[in-house]
């Protein structure tokens, strides 16, 4: 029974098939230089706002190269802000790419003022400075390129945006920034990963509030099938999880290999969790994947699991997929004699 996650070391979180390491949150260092920017030169800038679709307006190229939006595509590899593999380009666009990641909002905006540094510009993996400001929670940074013309929805290569990495980080107020610009809920990394997969993932209550009552899509899922309620229930956020049933999440929703959100509570120990998911009748018999959350709980070692699930109604004589009862799987004398006073109740 893997780990759904988003993402893996050292790029930003990639949903993948378990087992995955979800992910890591950058720790950028001096030693970590900004690279391979494009931007310098005389590449002059026109001022404007941008459209309901995000993108800036009037803008003229210049010797930075940008790439057209990415439609939103059957993918995303989350690649965090630690992997830039900056290469030194430009002294100016290194400074703009330091100053969104630092919130110097002072240098920024004289870099772009300059009119030497596009406000679009990217690093090697398709990286812009509104990503990095969104990721590092700068809200004024955040502003100020979107009121320069930053296009909110360019993707980098593995398919992530700002409000991604905005909401992933759990920048509420840089996401609601982001949506009063025409942010899109609907870009997918190369894994399937979507903000609101991401927020939930990492237990954003507000961020995951906000991107519902922004259209974003309660049944998305990772390739794998992951959801956001399942991925909520694997890092046993309970609020997030109370918000998503109440939304119309399915709880009995599987991963592809048959995992549930109740049997990863139930392996986790995450009592609060079952008994929130227990108000909403999931599936307490052989799942997909040959087991049960009983077996799951007995396995874990968790009396208290074992006995929430045995009260709403899971059978201690009901068999894996190897033939063995939940009770051939533990030596512990006490989760012993609750199935055992349990199975001789059902009996009786």
């Amino acid at each position: 029974m893997g780990e759904g996650r988003l993402g893996g070391a050292p790029s930003l979180p990639s949903f993948v098939p378990p087992p995955t390491p979800l992910l890591p949150l950058p720790s950028p260092s001096s030693s970590t230089r900004p690279g391979r920017v494009c931007g310098g030169g005389s590449a002059r800038r026109r001022g404007g706002r941008p459209s309901a679709e995000g993108g800036g307006r009037g803008r003229e190229a210049g010797p930075c190269r940008r790439p057209g939006r990415k439609r939103a595509g059957p993918g995303w590899a989350a690649a965090d802000m630690c992997k830039m593999s900056f290469k030194k380009e430009t002294p100016l666009a290194n400074a703009a790419f330091w100053a969104a990641r630092r919130g110097n909002l002072t240098l920024l905006r004289l870099l772009l003022n300059s009119g030497r540094v596009d406000v679009d510009c990217r690093d090697s993996h398709g990286t812009t400075l509104l990503m990095v400001a969104s990721y590092a929670g700068h809200i004024d940074c955040v502003k100020e390129l979107v009121l320069q013309g930053a296009d909110i929805n360019l993707q980098r290569e593995s398919g992530t945006t700002a409000l991604f990495f905005a909401a992933q980080q759990g920048h509420n107020n840089v996401v609601r920034f982001l949506f009063e610009f025409g942010a899109s809920t609907e870009f997918r990394t190369k894994d399937g990963g979507t903000a609101l997969l991401a927020a939930s993932q990492y237990g954003h209550m507000q961020v995951v509030e906000t991107l519902l009552k922004h259209g974003a899509n309660i049944h998305d899922q990772l390739y794998d099938g992951a959801t956001a309620l399942f991925l909520a229930a694997q890092g046993g956020y309970l609020d997030v999880i109370r918000l998503l049933l109440s939304s119309g999440a399915k709880v009995n929703q599987p991963r592809q290999d048959g995992t549930t959100a109740l049997l990863k509570a139930a392996n986790k120990g995450y009592n609060d969790v079952i008994k929130e998911l227990l108000k909403f009748s999931p599936t307490l018999g052989i799942l997909k994947n040959g087991t049960s959350a009983l077996h799951a709980a007995v396995l874990s070692g968790n009396i208290k699991t074992v006995a929430l699930l045995l009260e709403a109604g899971a059978d201690p004589a009901l068999r894996n997929k190897a033939n063995e009862l939940p009770a051939e799987l533990t030596k512990n004398e006490h989760i012993l004699r609750l199935l055992r006073s349990k199975e001789g109740h059902r009996k009786s």
